[in-house]
């Protein structure tokens, strides 16, 4: 009879919170949560570099696989399809950067020269009914004067943007560091998470699943595509003997990201000042290039490249790009889908376990 009660108050003392194991126990998730944290605040550096060696790992899996398949070695497999990438992504990215910069320098010199000259005045002059309006426009903006500014701008950060192109190599560089590993170990690091998660193995397969489904969909649906209304509206540009085209598409492209502006931003004033000074064939050309392949591309394009990959709804995608740019920096333009997609898949999991 004493063992029993003895038992029974051991076992009580062992429920109570002051007991030793649950003191044993918050210790230890504390030491857990406070791990955690730290890791995050060492990580958060690394974020931009973590995300998109983890895109492209994604992307150029099937390389990866087929690698093995034939090379029989995981290491050597993933070598070679991290020097085939860095060729696919180093050498068009320097040479547009290089590019780029030339064409900024010489596109705000020809229009700084365009609009010092009464090249422009001459045209105002040949539109009576415009030119009062487009003449206070002009002084307001002083066009003039900002277009000089910007040019001043751009010589003396010369210096900076080498320095921020080589900070940019070196994170370059960096991704392609972890992408190795990430292409090599990638079962590893999946049966890792995996045998750390709560959820089942099934619903891990599944979340997976929807985390390529989602960077697939974005770098394919959005990136890709803005790429080619870029490309497209450049090409125009460029036909057209216009200034500076790489600098335009390249413009172009990131504004057809945003599913509220487009590229029309760029090529519909750019047709304007065709048609006022006087080459309206080349307006005509570039508005009707602009409307019928630059602005319809994406209904053709987008189909093909992601069909029912990304299931969010448009406003829920520009949402979580733009929320994402706005906490993450540059790594949200993928992070960002891709937690709000890992949300609502979580929340469907629970929905459908209280549900059974």
């Amino acid at each position: 009879m004493n063992e029993q009660k003895t038992k029974h108050v051991s076992k009580a003392f062992d429920n109570d919170w002051g007991s030793r194991n649950h003191v044993q126990t918050l210790v230890m998730m504390m030491a857990t949560v406070l791990g955690i944290y730290l890791c995050y605040k060492m990580a958060v550096p690394f974020l931009a570099v973590l995300v998109w060696a983890l895109t492209l790992a994604v992307l150029f899996s099937p390389w990866q696989k087929w690698l093995e398949s034939k090379l029989k070695s995981p290491s050597l497999a993933a070598s070679i399809a991290v020097v085939l990438i860095g060729l696919i992504v180093v050498i068009p990215t320097v040479f547009v950067g290089q590019q780029l910069l030339l064409q900024a320098v010489k596109g705000t010199q020809l229009i700084e020269a365009k609009l010092a000259s009464a090249e422009w005045q001459r045209t105002l002059e040949a539109q009576p009914q415009l030119a009062p309006i487009l003449d206070k426009i002009e002084q307001k903006l002083d066009f003039t004067g900002a277009v000089k500014t910007f040019t001043l701008w751009l010589d003396a950060s010369a210096g900076d943007i080498v320095k921020a192109s080589v900070v940019q190599l070196l994170g370059l560089c960096l991704i392609f560091y972890v992408l190795f590993f990430f292409l090599r170990d990638r079962h590893l690091i999946l049966n890792s998470i995996l045998s750390l998660s709560p959820l089942s193995q099934s619903e891990m397969v599944g979340l997976y699943g929807r985390i390529g489904d989602t960077i697939h969909a974005t770098v394919y649906g959005t990136f890709a595509v803005a790429s080619v209304q870029g490309f497209l509206g450049g090409l125009m540009f460029w036909w057209l003997d216009l200034p500076a085209p790489l600098l335009w598409g390249l413009i172009m492209g990131l504004l057809a990201v945003v599913p509220m502006l487009g590229a029309f931003i760029i090529w519909a004033p750019a047709a304007v000042f065709l048609a006022f000074d006087g080459d309206w064939q080349s307006a005509l050309i570039l508005t009707l290039w602009g409307m019928l392949v630059v602005g319809t591309i994406d209904n053709l394009l987008r189909p093909i490249l992601v069909g029912n990959r990304l299931r969010l709804h448009t406003v829920l995608t520009f949402l979580s790009v733009v929320g994402g740019l706005l906490i993450f920096g540059g790594a949200g333009l993928i992070l960002g889908p891709v937690t709000l997609v890992v949300t609502i898949a979580l929340l469907e999991i629970w929905a459908s376990r209280n549900s059974a």
